[in-house]
């Protein structure tokens, strides 16, 4: 059960890592002209988080900005690193628990 827990909450970190990987990309070219952000969407599975990451919108020749959002993008980011935190206190409280119940058994 504490393995679980351990995958879980370290797929969640990474899962949210990936998200904050691509929210500063998107920030950092949100003033590239006809850049077109990318979008991620979390999946559940029985091992725990995934992320796919897409492209948001179409190219268009013409366009002049980007499509970026930056409120969008802040907040999102926020969330994502709130999320990481979670994840990561729930490793650590898991990792705890383990090496208490090591002890004990030792």
């Amino acid at each position: 059960m504490l393995s679980s827990i351990l995958s879980s909450g370290l797929s969640g970190m990474r899962a949210n890592q990936t998200a904050l990987n691509v929210s500063g990309h998107n920030v950092a070219n949100a003033e590239t002209q006809g850049f077109l952000p990318q979008q991620v969407s979390f999946q559940e599975t029985s091992n725990g988080v995934t992320v796919s990451v897409s492209q948001e919108g179409f190219r268009m020749a013409a366009q002049e900005t980007s499509g970026t959002d930056l409120t969008k993008e802040i907040v999102q980011s926020i969330q994502y690193k709130a999320s990481f935190d979670i994840n990561a206190k729930m490793v650590k409280t898991a990792d705890e628990l383990l090496g208490t119940l090591i002890n004990t058994k030792a």
